[in-house]
């Protein structure tokens, strides 16, 4: 009987309307500074590897001579180079991002968190 009742309150809470507490703004508000930085840095990351990639296929195979490059040697090292240097800057772009998005909000999280601790 206890297994069954601790299974019904458990479905019951995912059909329950949660209130919203300071906490959860707060949550909110974290969130808010993070994913915008999070999800750049993903897609210039995997934009900057498809690029090196680009780069290294250009000069590892013959795809360059089949398209009609003559000298694919020295483009793959330009493109590798340019896809390496997307790499490179991507968590100085991601650090600034995140910096200026927690400047932004840190006057909230700052009042919001200070009215949590002290209740």
């Amino acid at each position: 009987m206890n297994d069954q009742e601790f299974l019904a309150r458990k479905i019951r809470t995912q059909y329950v309307e949660k209130e919203q507490t300071e906490l959860d703004e707060l949550k909110a508000l974290d969130a808010k500074v993070k994913h915008p930085a999070t999800v750049f840095a993903y897609l210039f990351g995997c934009i900057g590897a498809i690029v090196m990639g680009s780069g290294m296929s250009l000069i590892m195979t013959d795809i360059g001579e089949r398209i009609g490059i003559t000298d694919a040697m020295v483009l793959g090292i330009t493109v590798g180079a340019v896809g390496l240097l997307m790499a490179l800057i991507n968590f100085p772009i991601y650090k600034r991002i995140l910096g200026a998005r927690r400047q932004k909000y840190a006057d909230k999280i700052l009042e919001l968190s200070e009215k949590i601790i002290k209740a």
